[in-house]
């Protein structure tokens, strides 16, 4: 979701870990208006159309972070949602209406750029694209290709990013460097 350029962009972070959610918003706070919520249900009450992206942990103890997106999803939250998470992923994301997943440790740097790249707007074909790859990225980091390759589901994420990898490089001139900046970021953790 674009931003208005006219003011610095608002983050919500959200882990349950008090130290894990100041110390994202401290490094990204040079940049970004950011706030903090300790709780999946603080989240819910934070988040609304002045939030631009939210950094959203999966395992909190009152409301998982897979409920609060599915929640923020279903009352219309538009904006970036950015799992930020030490879960490791499953088939079960593919469904999820997120944009990028992230695996702790993350540093602020690769916060950052991460943020960048979705708050900056632009096509939503490109959006999507990112969002797919995203997921794809993950799901390959984490899980052999070939247990991939049984997942009816996977193979339809696959074949809808081949469709719009194709789509986006004959419209784009920059679409490559675009891909390449996105796909260097490491998404399975450290």
């Amino acid at each position: 979701m674009p931003h208005d350029t006219d003011r610095r962009a608002h983050v919500l972070v959200v882990d349950d870990e008090r130290d894990v959610a100041e110390t994202q918003a401290l490094r990204i706070g040079t940049t970004y208006e950011t706030s903090v919520a300790y709780s999946g249900e603080a989240a819910l009450e934070q988040a609304g159309p002045g939030v631009d992206a939210i950094l959203l942990d999966r395992r909190m103890p009152d409301c998982h972070g897979d409920e609060v997106l599915a929640r923020l999803r279903d009352r219309g939250y538009e904006g970036v949602v950015i799992m930020l998470t030490a879960v490791d992923p499953d088939l079960n994301i593919i469904e999820m209406d997120f944009d990028d997943y992230l695996q702790k440790p993350v540093d602020g740097e690769l916060l950052l750029s991460t943020l960048e790249q979705h708050l900056d707007g632009g096509d939503d074909r490109l959006n999507e694209f990112l969002r797919v790859t995203s997921k794809l990225q993950v799901l390959e980091a984490q899980r052999s290709t070939e247990g991939l390759a049984d997942s009816s589901e996977y193979a339809a994420l696959k074949a809808r990013a081949e469709e719009l990898e194709a789509t986006l490089r004959d419209e784009m001139d920059e679409f490559d460097t675009i891909v390449e900046t996105y796909r260097s970021i490491e998404r399975s953790g450290e």
